[in-house]
């Protein structure tokens, strides 16, 4: 199947079930499209023992799909850099210290709890897995997935302080989550070379500050190129420009791509540069074509999460062990956020419950399968991936679902 007719199927069956959950389930988006695709393909295996036709068909397009590709190389430049247009950068300016913490230390903190918890666990069911895989899951599964969390809070109406802080720090901790997995990637594949703390230091600082600097460099001449013409249809050209140079010029300079676009589009989407560099026609066209990108992307992404569920090897130790893992992650995740939070709390203005808002609203998605399906068969590939996707339903789904009547439970005395 060549890469025309994969992408109009996906296009097809995204349209067909978007319309059904706006029509009929009028769920939140992502929620909506998990749940239809999710119940489509179980509808196809059952089908498929009597007639393995529909079946066999869907097998071969999730098998031509380098789905860890698509999402990390393509699809998520233009997903964060949308993201981040669209964020309130006057409440990240406000925020920004608790945002970079929870980014940097809280999903360190996060990976080693989660793999030490994970290899106890393993342990306990029998699995022997080395401890450097567990850490590795800790790293895929720590970042939460800015594309889901946008997707959820732009219903849930929380108080602008608490989206900020949840909103910044899935921006960021995605990119630095990205590269804290990439740095154990490359030690548990050699795990007889001698791995320097200095070049694991030097690993991180050239991905981490040079995304972040390239961003920087990437948003300013953006700025300067919209602010020298007044031309809406080649603005928007500019901003896709943007992503697409960027993100190539990342990958060729080994930075992380995905803080620099997240740090073009912070530049680029803030009102300082918005009022000089854009009029209200260009406003409006960039604001609406960079939110069709958006729906579109994110339609097309949950709909392949939905159907990458065929690729599992679904034993019963794996699933147990996916069972279990769901509140050991979400108590690694409160208890990496508890110290900064206490830090923070008495020096900037904090929802209550933060902390307890932040770990069911962490909600993790397409990037934590994709680092999975980038695991080696040596790396048990197939374990993680089933725990990983298991994680990964039951955020969207299980806390998608409830964050929003959580968050009104909670902050409904709170007046910002």
């Amino acid at each position: 199947m060549d890469y025309y007719a994969i992408a109009s199927v996906l296009i097809v069956l995204s349209a067909l079930f978007g319309y059904i959950n706006v029509r009929f389930l009028k769920l939140p988006t992502t929620i909506g499209l998990m749940v239809i695709t999710i119940a489509f393909t179980l509808v196809l295996v059952l089908i498929g023992q009597f007639d393995d036709t529909l079946l066999m068909q869907e097998q071969e397009l999730i098998s031509n799909i380098d789905f860890e590709t698509v999402l990390l190389d393509v699809m998520l430049s233009f997903l964060l850099f949308a993201g981040a247009l669209h964020t309130n950068f006057e409440q990240l300016k406000v925020q920004r210290a608790p945002v970079l913490v929870f980014a940097t230390l809280g999903t360190l903190v996060s990976t080693f709890l989660v793999g030490i918890l994970v290899y106890l666990l393993l342990m306990a069911l029998g699995l022997e897995v080395g401890f450097i895989y567990c850490l590795l899951f800790g790293a895929l599964i720590s970042p939460t997935d800015p594309i889901a969390v946008l997707g959820i809070l732009k219903k849930a109406n929380a108080p602008k302080i608490l989206e900020t802080k949840i909103v910044g720090e899935s921006l960021f901790n995605d990119g630095v989550g990205v590269v804290v997995f990439l740095t154990i990637f490359s030690i548990a594949a050699s795990p007889n070379a001698q791995i320097e703390f200095s070049e694991v230091a030097k690993l991180f600082g050239q991905e981490v500050i040079g995304g972040i600097a390239l961003g920087l460099v990437l948003g300013w001449i953006t700025y300067r190129l919209l602010k020298s013409i007044n031309d809406y249809e080649v603005e928007v050209i500019i901003t896709i420009a943007t992503v697409m140079g960027g993100t190539m010029l990342a990958h060729y300079w080994h930075l992380s791509a995905p803080l620099a676009m997240v740090t073009a589009g912070l530049f680029v989407g803030n009102d300082t540069v918005r009022n000089a560099a854009m009029s209200e026609t260009t406003e409006t066209y960039v604001d609406k074509f960079w939110e069709l990108i958006d729906v579109l992307l994110n339609t097309i992404l949950f709909v392949l999460i939905g159907m990458e569920m065929l690729i599992l090897t679904l034993s019963l130790d794996y699933i147990l062990a996916g069972l279990i893992t769901v509140p050991l992650v979400l108590l690694c995740r409160y208890a990496s956020l508890w110290l900064p939070i206490k830090f923070f709390a008495k020096k900037l203005g904090f929802v209550p419950h933060t902390n307890l808002i932040m770990t069911w609203g962490g909600l993790r998605g397409g990037i934590s399968i994709a680092l999975a399906l980038s695991l080696t068969p040596e790396m048990h590939r197939e374990l993680f991936l089933v725990i990983t996707y298991i994680i990964v339903v039951f955020s969207i789904i299980g806390q998608g679902l409830t964050v929003e009547s959580i968050i009104k439970r909670l902050t409904h005395n709170f007046k910002e």
